[in-house]
């Protein structure tokens, strides 16, 4: 059986191993149990090999987020909280992983990172986009509360009025208003061949000493507190009626949502 997230350890342009980190899911990366699980595997190989430098990338997009389709189906079925204990609580573990590790981790991203995907965006260290990318919250169209660290990680990014006014807008910003905002290094047609060359420039020791100075202890506490509030509040609202109607409303074939 093909795997949903692969990886393996590649000398980058200047000889230093990294590890290469490739979602290859089906429905676009959607973040799914499945996947969830993957990612902690490949963290896990990451963390044995000893390998201070990663690249993460998708697909034609990195990834579209919760499957709506499956959390619907969990509603339905009365069993919505087993399955966001499967999704939510695994994804906020992964972002808090990604930014306590000891490791300078990248993104290169393509097409959509949308709903809690984008968390693996604003954990990564550096993130090289394609033209054709973006981030979008896509929260309030299903009824769903942020994950991912919407909350959590990006208003200390950008600023708190942005990241809110971005997140209830649900505006979609492109790889040059990421730039804008700080939260992309570089734009390129390659995204991966482009972050693979920022690392190979980065200095590993002076990178692995600005990562631990910004993630301090505080910072991490302070992140961990407001992850596992993120959670608490998806649960609160993802039983809710109107959120499943959201959800069935936002699942309709385009033609039929358009009458």
């Amino acid at each position: 059986m093909s795997r949903l997230v692969a990886w393996h350890i590649e000398d980058l342009p200047n000889s230093e191993p990294c590890c290469l980190i490739r979602l290859q899911a089906p429905r676009s990366n959607a973040l799914e149990p499945g996947i969830l699980d993957e990612l902690h595997l490949a963290f896990d190989a990451l963390e044995q090999s000893d390998v201070k430098k990663a690249l993460i990338s998708g697909g034609r997009n990195f990834s579209t987020g919760g499957d709506v389709g499956r959390f619907a189906e969990a509603a339905r079925a009365g069993q919505v909280e087993s399955y966001t204990a499967k999704v939510v609580t695994v994804l906020q573990a992964l972002v808090l992983r990604m930014v306590e590790m000891p490791v300078v981790l990248a993104s290169a991203v393509r097409g959509a990172a949308t709903g809690g995907s984008a968390g693996m965006v604003f954990a990564s260290d550096l993130v090289v986009a394609a033209p054709d990318a973006f981030l979008q919250p896509y929260y309030g169209v299903v009824g769903f509360a942020p994950d991912g660290g919407w909350t959590a990680l990006l208003p200390d990014l950008i600023g708190g009025a942005n990241a809110r006014g971005w997140i209830m807008a649900n505006h979609r910003q492109g790889s040059e208003q990421l730039r804008s905002l700080g939260l992309v290094q570089a734009v390129d047609n390659n995204p991966e061949m482009r972050a693979a060359k920022l690392l190979a420039q980065i200095e590993t020791g002076t990178a692995l000493a600005t990562k631990s100075l910004f993630w301090d202890d505080k910072r991490r506490a302070v992140v961990k507190t407001r992850l596992e509030a993120e959670t608490e509040s998806f649960r609160a609202m993802i039983g809710r009626p109107e959120t499943l109607t959201k959800m069935q409303e936002f699942l309709q074939p385009r033609d039929e949502r358009n009458v």
